[in-house]
């Protein structure tokens, strides 16, 4: 057994890679990474440097894990800025770090692959000496799945850090209709409010990624783009080449909803999905309109999963909004360690504080649920992402 390092993901062999991980998550795809990469999203002068750790074995791989060097924090959604506050306090660089995550997508997944411990150990080995040899602060692991977080758990070296989001669970429902049968007689009416009036004045069509042309992906970068900028004042991540490339390389995995008025595109919400789950990810409009979102982004996902018997829909970080439109809290975690003894110990403290409050504040959010009394919701206090409830 022995390890290399990659800075491309076509230095590994397609075949192979996708053999290994065993998995139909869209963001660990082959094409979902390399469109990252050749459309400059990551990469050179991004804050996201890739970096491939690979274990082998008389030429076959047996092992993989996806890094990324950070000079910054933006697009993890596991926020950490008071932690490199603290380290700049002291004098000290929190920043290169070494993260095992998806970039600009805090969707809970994979984040590593092993065919035996002997490949698992391997990797974990050299990424704490790639670690150390870089001078990063510390390693990071962002939205591990439930296989990859008993993994990390079992390491006396990490923190565990718990965090909340907002997802809903398929319970054999029919429809819409049989789904909002759930909820009491005056959320379920305002639902259907929020929807006549969403879309009283526009079409709503759904497009599969093979139905998607060119200038469908043109312009859904230019709404996305235009929100994003709004919001937050940049622009976004991705690039228009990262969509139009997504289109070819990841077309049984995307979906696109898109509201029409008078023949124009006036909003689109894009969509990844896979056999168990969809992946509410990216939103895009030409200016606010009442209700347009949530139709798009929440109850055509939700009829979409419901028509495909999905599982779950993860809509994607934050939103307590999402609690009264039937998704349910749940907790995620990630896993750190910082090199620097006196600070991981104070991360240690902090994180657990913090997991018991974050537990705290699940359990209550869970009280805000529009569900009438004769349903009932059998959820563990201690619910993860892929325990359905």
């Amino acid at each position: 057994m022995h390890t290399r390092i990659l800075e491309h993901i076509s230095d590994i062999d397609e075949t192979a890679w996708q053999t290994l991980w065993q998995s139909h998550y869209p963001f660990i795809q082959y094409g979902f990474l390399t469109a990252l990469e050749q459309t400059h999203c990551v990469g050179e002068n991004t804050g996201w440097q890739p970096l491939y750790i690979i274990a082998e074995q008389d030429g076959a791989l047996l092992g993989a894990m996806l890094l990324y060097l950070k000079n910054h924090s933006y697009g993890e959604y596991v926020f950490d800025w008071s932690w490199a506050d603290a380290y700049h306090h002291h004098g000290l660089d929190y920043y290169p770090k070494l993260i095992n995550a998806i970039p600009f997508t805090p969707a809970t997944g994979p984040r590593f692959a092993a065919c035996n411990d002997e490949a698992s150990a391997a990797l974990f080995s050299a990424c704490l000496q790639l670690a150390e040899s870089l001078g990063a602060s510390g390693w990071h692991c962002l939205f591990p799945d439930m296989k990859g977080a008993a993994v990390l758990s079992a390491n006396p070296k990490l923190t565990q850090r718990l965090g909340t989001q907002f997802h809903w669970f398929n319970r054999h429902y029919k429809d819409f209709d049989d789904f909002l049968s759930t909820f009491t007689s005056r959320k379920r009416k305002t639902i259907k409010k929020e929807r006549e009036k969403a879309s009283a004045h526009v079409q709503l069509v759904r497009k599969r990624g093979s139905e998607l042309t060119h200038e469908d992906w043109q312009h859904f970068f230019r709404l996305y783009q235009r929100t994003y900028l709004k919001r937050s004042g940049r622009p976004g991540y991705l690039t228009e080449a990262f969509f139009t490339q997504l289109g070819k390389v990841l077309c049984d995995q995307v979906l696109m909803v898109q509201a029409i008025s008078n023949e124009q595109c006036i909003a689109a919400a894009l969509y990844f999905y896979d056999d168990t789950t969809l992946y509410g990810r990216y939103w895009g409009a030409i200016a606010e309109f009442d209700g347009l979102h949530f139709e798009c982004c929440y109850y055509q996902g939700i009829e979409f999963a419901i028509e495909n018997s999905l599982q779950r829909f993860d809509p994607g970080a934050q939103g307590e909004h999402k609690i009264p439109r039937g998704f349910i809290p749940v907790l995620t975690q990630s896993f750190h360690i910082l090199f620097e003894p006196n600070f991981h110990h104070a991360i240690c403290d902090f994180t657990a504080k913090e997991g018991a409050a974050v537990r705290e504040y699940c359990l209550d959010a869970r009280n805000a649920l529009p569900f009438n009394q004769e349903y009932t919701l059998d959820i563990s206090p201690d619910i993860l992402l892929e325990e359905t409830p």
